[in-house]
């Protein structure tokens, strides 16, 4: 799967995930609790206490972070750049929040002066806002964003699902309050774990609207006089006293999961976070040289581009969607179309988590090129997977070597 995400997942998590189930309060897995919150620290480059998982989709965690922290008639900022910064949108509209979209062109990002502006303008409680939205391919900077929000009382939330782990994400130094990921795009593992980070001043917020069950109240939270949070499954702060010492029961672990998400965060540490961007943004670099190759055009701001996933312009002689069917059919490799204004304008073309790495830029460059000749598109006569190449062996280090180790008799 060679797609904006999901991607293949790495043999080592698929391992991870069909070790024995645990019972939810076995001293084994309540060490598992505590490890995965100590690696997701290092993955979101943030020493917030209250690191952890939402057991879903992305869209559960995205969703549980927003419904915890708004209430009804909060001012949001939502900066729109692709089709998740609609999302936050409707998910901001559906807390009963009053939504302040800001619009950009598809393809391009927002500079720091004009969420600035924003913010002074508007004077919202929460700025939500993607880092990577890859319906566009885009990468929203966000190294000045956080800070122009510390300094003016905003919260800040960010969707990192599509970035993280293999894009510059600095969560703590970046001073974002929250961040939630997902972990089938650069992390390497399937749909269904959304990671979390919340900062000390959001995690209060979150405190202060608990409305306390009677008989149920976790040790050292304070009722709150706000309104009542709509969803109970999704309620960071029982979700936060599950996670706590305390263990107060609130769900039951999604246990497979949690292997699977401890074993990605593993993955990519033993490599090094800095060593896992570094392959992608290489893996970036030859997907961009071979289609270059083939004469195609790239969408967007290159210099804004995530380093996971490549937009690409459709050539006019080819039906798209023909391309994709036999690039599946006849080599087993898919890229993705796109959505909204850019549904059957451009490609997709991903390289990320276990798929970074160059046989598999290699392949799919080799089964875009036969396919486009297979549809009467002539040849450029350069070839893309060794254009590829070439650029893979003009770096000092190669693509590292993923390799798939002999199965562990331990969780």
């Amino acid at each position: 799967m060679m797609g904006p995400g999901p991607v293949n997942a790495d043999p080592r998590v698929q391992r991870a995930m069909a070790a024995d189930l645990l019972g939810q309060y076995d001293p084994a897995m309540t060490e598992y609790m505590n490890e995965v919150m100590a690696l997701y620290r290092e993955i979101f480059q943030a020493n917030y206490h209250w690191t952890f998982l939402i057991d879903g989709t992305s869209r559960a965690a995205i969703e549980s972070a927003l419904v915890s922290i708004l209430e009804p008639g909060d001012k949001t900022l939502v900066p729109v750049f692709g089709r998740f910064g609609h999302l936050l949108t409707e998910i901001v509209s559906r807390c009963g929040a009053e939504v302040i979209p800001l619009y950009k062109e598809w393809g391009q990002v927002f500079n720091p002066e004009e969420i600035g502006i924003a913010l002074d303008e508007h004077k919202p409680k929460v700025l939500a806002i993607c880092q990577g939205d890859t319906s566009t391919t885009m990468l929203q900077p966000l190294e000045e964003i956080g800070k122009l929000c510390t300094e003016r009382g905003v919260l800040s939330y960010v969707d990192a699902t599509a970035s993280i782990a293999g894009n510059p994400l600095d969560i703590e130094d970046w001073e974002i309050d929250i961040c939630t990921a997902g972990l089938q795009k650069c992390l390497g593992g399937p749909s269904g774990s959304g990671p979390i980070t919340i900062s000390d001043r959001a995690a209060e917020l979150i405190k202060r609207r608990w409305h306390v069950e009677k008989g149920i109240e976790p040790a050292g939270f304070v009722p709150g006089e706000g309104s009542r949070i709509q969803s109970n499954y999704l309620d960071l702060a029982m979700i936060m006293a599950y996670w706590s010492p305390e263990r107060l029961n609130h769900h039951t672990e999604a246990t497979s999961m949690l292997y699977c998400a401890r074993e990605c965060a593993r993955c990519v540490l033993e490599e090094g976070l800095e060593n896992a961007i570094s392959r992608h943004e290489l893996g970036s670099r030859a997907v961009v040289a071979g289609l270059d190759a083939l004469g195609l055009k790239l969408f967007g701001d290159q210099s804004n581009k995530m380093t996971n996933v490549t937009g690409v312009y459709i050539p006019k002689e080819v039906d798209g969607e023909a391309v994709r069917r036999d690039m599946l059919l006849h080599f087993g490799v898919e890229i993705g179309t796109s959505f909204g204004p850019l549904h059957g304008k451009i490609w997709r073309v991903g390289a990320m988590g276990y798929n970074a790495r160059k046989d598999a830029v290699l392949r799919v460059l080799n089964a875009l090129e036969s396919c486009l000749r297979l549809h009467g598109r002539p040849s450029r006569g350069d070839d893309p997977a060794l254009a590829a190449l070439e650029v893979f062996e003009e770096c000092q280090e190669d693509l590292p070597e993923i390799e798939i180790s002999p199965p562990s008799n331990s969780h």
